[in-house]
């Protein structure tokens, strides 16, 4: 008499199958998170480009002196980009940064204009002094340590000092590319993503054609 059976599975091929399942979950994974930093790179330039529009505008305003370092994105009290050039406090919040958003005068703010520009331009800097505006840093995210963490963002609207030359001390990745690259606007008003080096070193996150110092 023939018997009809079905065979089961070993448990090799059980830990097999299993073994692929987990890859597969990996991979997707991996594309996953490179497809939402890849989102957050793009929103982060974009706001920078509506900053950098809504600058030009106030520079125009401004006989081109750039805003007052520490309230530059403008408060109820002390006028700057917010209400007048940006109807928005969000835009001043880079998608990196976590904290909860706000429209208060208090609101995050996640980008610092470089300090060179008032250190080697005056307290009250030219962008008509800029001598090579293509290549010189003007703005990019300010942060302590990984900027996956929420604690490393300090900025606010009614304090949001310049960025250090080299980038904010104590900043060990980019925010973006695995923590290779970071975005910044520069004085031509283009932005642009460039290596993060190092933040010990003065000049760091910078491509070789690009610098911090507006009088080269």
């Amino acid at each position: 008499m023939v018997r009809n059976s079905s065979r089961a599975f070993t448990l090799i091929e059980l830990l097999i199958v299993i073994g692929i399942i987990i890859i597969l979950a990996i991979l997707a994974t991996n594309v996953f998170k490179s497809v939402l930093d890849h989102g957050k790179a793009v929103k982060d330039m974009s706001n920078m480009r509506q900053i950098g529009m809504a600058l030009q505008t106030y520079l125009n305003d401004n006989d081109q002196n750039l805003p007052l370092t520490a309230v530059w994105p403008g408060t109820s009290t002390t006028p700057g980009l917010y209400q007048k050039y940006i109807g928005t406090r969000k835009v001043f919040q880079s998608p990196f940064d976590h904290r909860a958003s706000a429209e208060s005068d208090t609101a995050p703010v996640s980008y610092s204009i470089n300090h060179n520009m008032y250190v080697k331009l005056g307290v009250s800097p030219s962008m008509l002094k800029v001598v090579s505006p293509s290549s010189t840093f003007l703005m990019a995210p300010k942060y302590a340590g990984n900027p996956g963490s929420s604690s490393s963002w300090t900025g606010t609207t009614t304090s949001a000092p310049d960025l250090p030359v080299g980038g904010n001390p104590g900043e060990t990745t980019g925010t973006h590319s695995s923590g290779r690259q970071i975005n910044v606007l520069f004085c031509d008003w283009h932005v642009e993503s460039v290596t993060f080096g190092p933040a010990g070193t003065a000049g760091t996150f910078q491509d070789p054609t690009t610098h911090w110092d507006p009088t080269q």
